[in-house]
């Protein structure tokens, strides 16, 4: 008796497989992309739609015999994939708000040893110049003086700090590009 309704169950068992075999199989040929354009709308990522809809037809296809109406499948299958795609979102979410902090660009070390080769050049050619020409640039770009506050410091007139400082940037320019 026993032997009886396993095998009876079996039977049962490999009709609804088969059933479910065929039905998603064409479910899935017929919808899948669809599907996944759907997917794809809501969880902004290719490859993940497609997860999410795989999941969904696998989903679908494990739960075939609980599928009191087989022709809802397709409004079975649509509700998975969003909600599966809300799933991906709140994961998303989730993951974003605990990533840790990322560190702020650092320069590499290339780029500063090229930065202090610069200077240094920068500082050869500003030794080269006349005294009064170097002390014009170097209060006008270093210590960012206007040219009232420069000709007050140096004791010049004004016309004389930009005159000062036009030469001595013609001059550095001048070396600075020989030395590139």
């Amino acid at each position: 008796m026993t032997e009886t309704m396993v095998a009876g169950a079996t039977a049962a068992s490999m009709t609804a497989e088969w059933d479910a075999d065929k039905a998603v199989t064409q479910l899935y040929s017929e919808q899948y992309r669809p599907l996944v354009r759907l997917a794809t709308l809501l969880v902004r990522d290719f490859a993940t739609a497609e997860e999410v809809v795989q999941d969904a037809f696998v989903a679908m296809h494990g739960a075939w015999r609980r599928l009191r109406d087989p022709n809802k499948a397709l409004s079975y299958l649509r509700q998975s994939v969003v909600n599966r795609a809300r799933s991906v979102l709140r994961h998303r979410a989730v993951v974003e708000k605990h990533a840790p902090k990322a560190l702020p660009d650092a320069p590499s070390a290339e780029h500063g040893a090229l930065g202090e080769l610069e200077r240094a050049a920068v500082i050869e050619a500003l030794r080269a110049l006349p005294t009064r020409q170097r002390e014009a640039i170097v209060l006008r770009y270093y210590g960012d003086l206007s040219e009232a506050q420069i000709a007050d410091a140096m004791g010049i007139s004004r016309g004389a700090v930009k005159s000062h400082t036009a030469r001595g940037i013609a001059a550095l320019r001048s070396v600075l590009e020989q030395t590139t």
